[in-house]
């Protein structure tokens, strides 16, 4: 989003196989002035369409759908040149599908059941470019997933890590830890804008789309203690 889109409303569209969490993420974020619902969809196969209609910032995307899943979907609209930011919706604490997501390009997930004031902050962060990380969820996520890292994956991690100062490895590791810019800048003893920019040189050098891929690098490497 531009410097211009921070005085609009960020624009969501939701999309679930349950007509129930649609109406309700809707009723939600109806009574919140930055956040406008601008359209909602059932399956994973109207997310095309729907995005090229609306032209929203953030799509919140369910794992499990009948037709297009939203893996499916993710990696599809993550293809895209300048895509909508994805947000993962899920049920589960521990689902190979949602990793999967992420990888693809995903900004992050949100379980169902997260307070309302939760939801509404992970827009928010996701639509500012921030990952949508809880660090204990993420742990159990990446731990018990039927997706161990490979010694091919894990080799290719730490290569990539190699191309990083020190200073730009310990961001890279609070990046991993789900830590917000402001709460990294806190702890490493610098200002926000200097951790952004820190944050976009790593992606630019380990050749990453966004930070939830760059904390994906990290566990690969096995530097996450």
């Amino acid at each position: 989003m531009g410097d211009g889109a921070a005085t609009r409303p960020v624009r969501v569209a939701v999309v679930d196989d349950d007509p129930l969490v649609r109406s309700g993420l809707r009723l939600l974020f109806a009574g919140v002035p930055d956040l406008e619902v601008v359209a909602e969809a059932a399956d994973g196969a109207d997310v095309p369409a729907m995005v090229d209609a609306h032209h929203p910032h953030v799509v919140l995307l369910d794992v499990r759908m009948p037709r297009v899943d939203g893996l499916a979907a993710a990696e599809r609209l993550c293809s895209r040149p300048q895509p909508p930011y994805v947000v993962m919706l899920t049920t589960f604490h521990a689902d190979a599908y949602v990793l999967r997501a992420l990888r693809v390009g995903a900004s992050g997930y949100l379980l169902k059941d997260a307070p309302p004031r939760e939801l509404i902050d992970a827009v928010r962060r996701a639509a500012s470019g921030e990952p949508i990380l809880s660090p204990a969820v993420t742990r159990r996520l990446i731990e018990q997933v039927a997706d161990p890292v490979s010694h091919d994956r894990r080799t290719t991690a730490v290569a990539l890590l190699d191309r990083a100062t020190g200073r730009e490895r310990e961001v890279a590791f609070a990046v991993a830890r789900g830590l917000s810019n402001a709460q990294i800048g806190a702890e490493l003893g610098m200002g926000v804008a200097t951790v952004k920019a820190h944050v976009s040189r790593l992606l630019t050098k380990l050749d990453l789309d966004n930070r939830v891929q760059l904390a994906l690098v990290v566990h690969d490497a096995g530097d996450i203690t």
